[in-house]
């Protein structure tokens, strides 16, 4: 079952408007039996294409009644905000089907996480560095102290600020080693756990398979993609997360 705070945020993802058409396809699926909350995971691609034009038709009628003043940008927003909120809304739905665990946790806001402000932020010299957090996945142990956690950032594309997703993978590390580069540099991180970093990508313009954009993926921890995927070694089906955080957290 869910916590008080869970379906609260199960609320606010089913009252966004431009979600509508999206859930309404998702639960029509589930609703027949065609489809199982687990297998919804690997098909957020589909279900975000296949409700863009509704999605559309939302936003033109905002811009008419001038509740939007730019439809591209808030095209552009919503792509992103529907991922992320979809990706929890689904792993909400699988915890209440029992295949997560109770002590297990999704949040896309850091600072609910226990230890947040040692989790996230590295000190370099004078200055604060903050990793590229979209969500975080985490476990709390049996008297509610931080037991483990997982750092999942989000890309609808690989064409903008992949190379920043990254970057934080190697400046933790960094930190966490015996690395000379921490004297040169200054760095101090100091969390209470080392956090487990992730990515995760809708991949709306298939570009995995580029040389540059697929090195990257040997970086992170574990890689999940929200379509199908076939004969790929370096990335996994999302649905893959439930497994991947029964195993780690």
């Amino acid at each position: 079952m869910l916590n008080k705070e869970e379906i609260k945020t199960l609320k606010e993802i089913e009252s966004k408007y431009y979600l509508q058409p999206i859930l309404e396809l998702i639960n029509k699926d589930i609703d027949s039996t065609k489809m199982t909350w687990f297998g919804i995971f690997d098909c957020l691609h589909h279900y975000m294409m296949e409700s863009r034009s509704a999605v559309n038709a939302l936003i033109e009628k905002r811009v008419s009644d001038g509740e939007i003043r730019d439809a591209n940008q808030a095209r552009k927003s919503i792509a992103g905000n529907a991922f992320s909120s979809l990706i929890i809304y689904t792993f909400l739905k699988n915890k209440i089907g029992g295949a997560i665990a109770p002590h297990i946790f999704i949040s896309a806001k850091p600072a609910q996480v226990p230890h947040f402000q040692e989790l996230f932020q590295i000190q370099i010299g004078e200055k604060t560095q903050k990793p590229d957090v979209d969500l975080v996945v985490y476990s709390l142990d049996s008297v509610g102290e931080l037991k483990n956690c997982l750092i999942l950032s989000l890309k609808t594309s690989l064409r903008e600020r992949v190379a920043q997703t990254y970057k934080w993978k190697l400046l933790m590390e960094i930190a966490n080693s015996d690395s000379k580069l921490k004297e040169k540099y200054d760095i101090v991180y100091n969390p209470p756990i080392m956090p487990l970093v992730c990515f995760a990508t809708i991949n709306f313009y298939n570009e995995i398979d580029r040389p540059q954009q697929r090195g990257m993926f040997k970086f992170f921890d574990c890689a999940f993609i929200g379509k199908p995927i076939y004969d790929r070694d370096f990335i996994k089906p999302l649905s893959y997360l439930i497994t991947y955080v029964e195993k780690r957290l």
